[in-house]
C-alpha cells in the first residue's frame, strides 16, 4: 500500500519509522553494487538533463555538436554528443514528422505546444554496478529533474535500446524528465565505445579514452585478456576492436533485468540522499521508498525487453507499471501459443532474437531483390549493380547451391526468399524494409554480436570468422584513427558497421575482409559470405559443442510472461523487420494471459504503419519512402506511459488490447505531407469490434 509523504513525515514524528520485511528505515544506505558516485547540476539555461543544452533546435540541426579537440574530447562534450546521436537515433526529429508538434522537447507533458527550447534543469548522478571484479562495470544515471514533486514522487527507467550506451534511450527519459519524475538509465551491459586492440586503450564510465593499464578497474570495458593473449592476438589479426555487448564473456542479456532493477534502486538512494533531512555525520534520511513512490519500467527495443525482464524479477516490489515499444522478448522454449492473424494460424510464432535474426541474415539480402519490394524505401539503390546488386545475386545462386532455395531465375529465388522470411514469422507490411536491413547491414550485426554474448565466446575466439575493425576503401583491416576512436562512445551504437567499425570475415580467401564485400571459400563468389551466415544459423539449429553454448545462453535469456498483475501497456509497430511481433509481442500477450489468467493488466496496442527505426523516417533524402510510409511508434510509446501514469495515480481504465489503425502521411517519397492528428488516432477505450484484440486460451487473435 502507497501512502503520501505528509503521512509518513507524521509516522517519523511519532517514532513509527518504516521498518518492515522490506528493509524500509530512517537512514539512506548505499546499495553494496554502488561504486563511486560522481554528480553534476544543470541549470537549464546553458545545460541540461536532456538536451546537454542543445535545446529542441540542437537536436532537430543536421549538424552534429563539434569538440574543441577532436582527438581529445571532454566528457562534456562527449556526453552531449552522445544524447545528440542516441536522441536522433531514436526519433523523427523532422518537424513534418511531428517532432515539435506532437512530440519533442517543446511539447510538454499535457501536450501543449510551446515556443521554447525545453531544456530541463536538475541533478545527474552516475556510477557502475559491479559485483567487485572489476569487470562488469554497468554504467548507471539517475536525472532528478528540478520540478520533482516530493509529495508525488516518480521514477521512470529508461534502460538504453540496441548495443548503446547509457543515453541509449533518452527519448523514454523525456517522457519521465518532463512528468516531473527522475529517470533511472543503465547501459545493461552493452555499450557504444570498444576496447582498441592495438592501442590498447578502452573507454571509462564519461567516455573519455585511457590505456588499459591507466584505467584499471575504471574502465567501461576492457576484454578478458592476459598480456600474452593480447600480444598474440594482435600479433595474429592486428588492428581489430572488442566491443562490450559481444565480447565481455558474460551474456549480459540474461542479467537486463537485473541491471534495470539496480537503476531503480539508484534512484531511490539518490533520491534521498538529494532531498532526505540531514541526520548528521553525512547521513540522510530514507524519505523515498517503494511504498510511496509511482515507479514505471519503460524503454524501447532490447531496452524495453529489459524492463520486462525486470518487472517479472521484480521481487521486491520495486516497480508499480509498465510501457514499452518495440521489445526484444525472448519466449520460453515450447511457449505453447497460438498466433492467428484474423482467421489464419501463423504457422512459425515465439522464436528466439537469434533464431530469426540468423534465418533474416541468410534470406534477406536475397529477398531485397524481389520484385514484390520494387518501390520500397532503398531497393532501387539496393539493386543497383555497381553496389549491392551484384554482392545480392551471388547470395541467391549460393542459396540455390545449398539446397535452401528451388528456383533457378535471380528473380524468383529472390521472391522465394521473401516467403521464407514470410513462412517464419515476418508480417508482409515487414517487406517493405527489408532492402534497407540488408543494405545497412543489420543482420549479421546483430547476429554476430548476440551469438558471440550468448555463448561467452571472447573476442580472440573469432566465433564463424567474424571479427570487428576499421576497413580500408578496399575493406581490409586497418588502425583505428584517433579522430575516429576519441568520439566513439557518443558516435557507435555499440554493433558494426558504425563510428567507422566494421564487421570483418577473417576467413575470406585473399585474407581478412569487410564481410559484406567477401568472398565465401565454399562458394568462390562475392556472396556476402553466406558461410559465415550459416555458421551462425547453425548455432542455433546444430548440437555441436558451440551450438550448445549458445543455446546454454539463450535458455539463460527467456522469460516467464508474469508481470506480477502490474498495470501494462505494450506497443509495437506491425510492420517492424527487425523485432517480428510474431516472435515478440504477440505470443507474449497470450503467454502472459496463460500465465496470469484474471489476474493479468496487460494491454497490447498493435500499431499500422509503424515499424522499429523512427529514426529512418527522419531521413528524408537518405531513405526517401519511410515518411510517406510510417508513423511514429514513438508517440504511442508517449500514450502509453500518459496511460500507465493514469491508471496508478487515478485508477483509469488502460485502453484494451486493439489495433490502431493510422493513416501513412503519403505523397512523394522524400517530401511527404506534415504528419497531422488523422494520422495517428490515439488508442481507443472502447476499440471497434473489428479492431479489438482476442484471447482465449491459449491462442491470441489479431484483427487483420
Amino acid at each position: 500500500m502507497r501512502f503520501p509523504l505528509t503521512a509518513l513525515a507524521s509516522a517519523m514524528a511519532l517514532g513509527l519509522t518504516a521498518c518492515g520485511s522490506d528493509g524500509n528505515g530512517p537512514v539512506n544506505e548505499k546499495p553494496s553494487f554502488l561504486g563511486v558516485v560522481s554528480s553534476v547540476e544543470y541549470d537549464g539555461v546553458t545545460n541540461d538533463l536532456l538536451s546537454a543544452g542543445l535545446g529542441k533546435s540542437g537536436l532537430q540541426s543536421a549538424v552534429p555538436p563539434s569538440y574543441a579537440n577532436p582527438l581529445q574530447p571532454t566528457a562534456a562534450e562527449l556526453r552531449r554528443a552522445a544524447i545528440y546521436n542516441s536522441y536522433r537515433g531514436l526519433v523523427d526529429t523532422t518537424a513534418a514528422g511531428g517532432y515539435g508538434t506532437f512530440y519533442g522537447p517543446n511539447v510538454t507533458a499535457s501536450g501543449s505546444v510551446t515556443t521554447g527550447e525545453g531544456l530541463i534543469a536538475g541533478g545527474e548522478y552516475t556510477a557502475f554496478s559491479d559485483d567487485g571484479s572489476g569487470l562488469q562495470n554497468v554504467t548507471l544515471v539517475v536525472q532528478v529533474p528540478a520540478t520533482f514533486d516530493r509529495d508525488n514522487p516518480c521514477i521512470v527507467t529508461a534502460t538504453s535500446s540496441g548495443s548503446r550506451g547509457v543515453y541509449g534511450a533518452i527519448s523514454t527519459g523525456e517522457w519521465g524528465l518532463k512528468k516531473g519524475c527522475a529517470v533511472a538509465y543503465t547501459d545493461k551491459g552493452t555499450g557504444s565505445a570498444g576496447h582498441d586492440l592495438a592501442s590498447d586503450t578502452v573507454p571509462l564510465i564519461d567516455g573519455t579514452r585511457a590505456t588499459r593499464s591507466a584505467a584499471g578497474s575504471g574502465a567501461q570495458f576492457k576484454a578478458p585478456l592476459s598480456a600474452s593473449e593480447l600480444q598474440s592476438l594482435n600479433a595474429s589479426t592486428p588492428n581489430r576492436l572488442a566491443f562490450k555487448h559481444a565480447h565481455s564473456q558474460r551474456n549480459p542479456e540474461k542479467d537486463w533485468g537485473q541491471y534495470t532493477l539496480q537503476a531503480v534502486e539508484f534512484a531511490f538512494y539518490v533520491l534521498n540522499q538529494r532531498l532526505g533531512a540531514d541526520l548528521g555525520g553525512g547521513q540522510r534520511s530514507r524519505a523515498f521508498f517503494p511504498d510511496n513512490t509511482l515507479v514505471i519500467a519503460s524503454s524501447v527495443s532490447n531496452g524495453g525487453g529489459a524492463a520486462i525482464a525486470a518487472l517479472e524479477q521484480d521481487s521486491k516490489g520495486l516497480i508499480d507499471g509498465l510501457a514499452v515499444g518495440e521489445p526484444a522478448i525472448e519466449m520460453p522454449r515450447n511457449a505453447n501459443v497460438v498466433v492467428k492473424r484474423g482467421s489464419a494460424v501463423q504457422g512459425v510464432n515465439s522464436r528466439t532474437l537469434l533464431d530469426f535474426t540468423t534465418h533474416a541474415h541468410l534470406y534477406s539480402a536475397c529477398a531485397a531483390l524481389a520484385p514484390e519490394m520494387v518501390g520500397t524505401p532503398f531497393q532501387a539503390t539496393y539493386a543497383l549493380p555497381a553496389v549491392y546488386g551484384v554482392l545480392a545475386t551471388n547470395r541467391c545462386s549460393s542459396l540455390k547451391a545449398r539446397g535452401l532455395l528451388n528456383a533457378t531465375t535471380t528473380a524468383a529465388q529472390a521472391s522465394e526468399s521473401w516467403q521464407r522470411l514470410r513462412d517464419y514469422g515476418w508480417e508482409p507490411e515487414a517487406g517493405s524494409q527489408i532492402a534497407t536491413l540488408a543494405g545497412f547491414e543489420v543482420a549479421p550485426a546483430v547476429a554476430v554480436t548476440f551469438a558471440n554474448a550468448l555463448g561467452r565466446f571472447g573476442v580472440q575466439d573469432h566465433l564463424c570468422g567474424y571479427s570487428f575493425a576499421a576497413t580500408t576503401a578496399a575493406g581490409v583491416p586497418t588502425v583505428m584513427s584517433a579522430a575516429a576512436l576519441a568520439p566513439m562512445y557518443a558516435t557507435g551504437n555499440g554493433v558494426p558497421p558504425s563510428a567507422g567499425v566494421q564487421l570483418v570475415n577473417n576467413k575470406a580467401p585473399t585474407g581478412a575482409v569487410r564481410d559484406l564485400f567477401s568472398t565465401s571459400p565454399s562458394t568462390g563468389l562475392a556472396d556476402m559470405n553466406i558461410d559465415g551466415a550459416s555458421c551462425l544459423r547453425s548455432l542455433v539449429t546444430g548440437v555441436d559443442a558451440a551450438a550448445q553454448r549458445v543455446n546454454a545462453g539463450i535458455d539463460e535469456t527467456r522469460r516467464s510472461g508474469n508481470l506480477r498483475g502490474k498495470p501494462a501497456v505494450i506497443v509495437h509497430g506491425r510492420s517492424d523487420p527487425l523485432l517480428p511481433v510474431n516472435h515478440t509481442s504477440r505470443p507474449y500477450l497470450a503467454l502472459n494471459k496463460v500465465v496470469e489468467g484474471a489476474n493479468s493488466q496487460l494491454s497490447y496496442l498493435e500499431v499500422t504503419n509503424a515499424q522499429h527505426f523512427d529514426g529512418f523516417i527522419g531521413l528524408p533524402t537518405v531513405l526517401p519512402g519511410y515518411d510517406s510510409r510510417f508513423v511514429p511508434l514513438h508517440l504511442y510509446l508517449n500514450r502509453a506511459l500518459d496511460s500507465v501514469y493514469a491508471k496508478l495515480k487515478n485508477g483509469t481504465a488502460l485502453p484494451p488490447s486493439q489495433v490502431v489503425r493510422t493513416t501513412p502521411r503519403g505523397g512523394t517519397a522524400g517530401a511527404a505531407p506534415a504528419l497531422s492528428a488523422a494520422n495517428v488516432p490515439a488508442p481507443q477505450a472502447v476499440p471497434a469490434e473489428a479492431d479489438r484484440i482476442a484471447l482465449s486460451g491459449n491462442t491470441v487473435t489479431i484483427p487483420d
